[in-house]
């Protein structure tokens, strides 16, 4: 697909409308709600970066906002967010990608406090820059957090997620190595869309109900 600012706002409010339906369906679930409302997160992510485009580029607040949500927050709230709605006896193994996920944010964070991040429109891709020290090793920490979490929360709906979402770091790195981090997070922000069917079948967990198939109350 060809990324614009069109696109990104098309596809914001699509995934943020479904991240809403996620977060109704697990209102019952108190704990399932952050993961729930991960869609919302990355659909309002789309959303910053449409305004990213209109800029075309630069230094301003939508630049500082896209790069606060993909840089140290994801690899926070993700984690975070599996281990809250993970089953008691998955949530051992769930704390060594938190605890990636917490170094890898403090270290993002400080990245963006003492450095400029700067986007740069190249064809129908943004790439973003920030100059990040061991950026090798940044990645694997967040790689570990976000996908790692996933896959090893023990749940098929995540699993599914973790695995699409892994695919699509392979895609993104392969076909846009300077604009990785922008086509990722629009690849995973399409992929969270397997959320609501989570949060469908957390809510019902075998068949629904004849009433919630029919649509009566």
């Amino acid at each position: 697909m060809c990324w614009s600012a069109t696109a990104d706002l098309v596809a914001g409010t699509a995934i943020t409308a479904v991240g809403a339906a996620s977060v109704t369906l697990a209102a019952r679930h108190p704990r399932d709600v952050p993961l729930a409302a991960l869609p919302v997160l990355l659909g309002l992510h789309q959303i910053i970066e449409a305004a990213v485009w209109r800029n075309g580029g630069g230094a301003g607040p939508a630049t500082v906002a896209w790069a606060v949500i993909a840089l140290p927050l994801l690899p926070l709230w993700v984690p975070a967010a599996v281990l809250c709605a993970a089953l008691p006896n998955t949530r051992r193994r769930l704390l060594f990608p938190l605890a990636a996920g917490v170094m890898t944010s403090a270290a993002l964070v400080h990245a963006l406090a003492t450095r400029t991040v700067r986007a740069e429109i190249r064809g129908h891709t943004v790439g973003y820059s920030v100059g990040l020290p061991q950026a090798g090793l940044i990645l694997t920490g967040y790689l570990l957090a976000t996908v790692g979490s996933l896959v090893l929360s023990g749940d098929g709906g995540l699993v599914l997620l973790g695995a699409l979402v892994g695919v699509g770091v392979v895609v993104s790195f392969v076909l846009w190595r300077e604009e990785f981090v922008s086509t990722w997070c629009a690849f995973a922000a399409v992929c969270s869309v397997v959320l609501l069917l989570w949060a469908m079948r957390r809510r019902w967990p075998g068949p629904p109900p004849a009433c919630a198939r029919s649509g009566r109350a």
